[in-house]
């Protein structure tokens, strides 16, 4: 179902697949170790972001990097993951920006290319998303997309530091995916 080797851009972003050259340009963003508090790993030590970067060098899910064209630089990674060809779905996630590339519109234009293929080219019935109870900003940008709050899975998932979050799912169905364009004007 998902070609290991698909680029998605437009005019200010390109998603390419992560390559093992590219840890180094992605640990000068992830150094900072406070950046990791609601995910499931620290990337700000080389050992981290190679634990974390393993599953796609495995093909498990498919992590781009994100780069933003007009200096050509990395500014984060999102991916595609927990696919389910036979349920014909998967889920965004796995996504970070580096701190200068926050709030500057490129998540909002990193999920139109990818939800725009995941329902108009793959011809998904459901796309997922989940994230920490906890994290205020990615639950206001997800709702802002359009996504729909689901329910909470609580004590989920192993975070750093040993705790353990309440994981919060969204989601966007294939007979939403019209109405999520017009609300973005995507």
């Amino acid at each position: 179902m998902i070609d290991f080797n698909l680029r998605l851009e437009n005019d200010n972003v390109l998603l390419r697949p992560l390559a093992e050259d590219d840890l180094s340009a992605l640990l000068l963003l992830s150094s900072n170790p406070e950046m990791w508090r609601f995910f499931t790993h620290d990337l700000s030590t080389r050992e981290g972001l190679a634990t974390w970067a393993l599953p796609a060098f495995q093909k498990q899910r498919l992590q781009f990097v994100i780069i933003e064209k007009t200096t050509n630089t990395i500014v984060g990674s999102t991916a595609f993951g927990n696919i389910s060809e036979r349920d014909s779905r998967l889920e965004i996630g796995w996504t970070w920006l580096g701190k200068n590339s926050q709030g500057v519109g490129i998540n909002s234009q990193v999920k139109k290319l990818m939800l725009t293929y995941c329902f108009e080219i793959l011809g998904l019935e459901r796309v997922e998303f989940k994230t920490d109870v906890l994290n205020i900003q990615a639950r206001k940008a997800l709702k802002n997309i359009g996504a729909i709050e689901e329910g909470v899975l609580r004590s989920h998932t192993l975070m750093t530091m040993g705790r353990r979050r309440d994981t919060i799912y969204y989601s966007i169905l294939k007979q939403e995916w019209n109405y999520v364009k017009r609300e973005n004007d995507w």
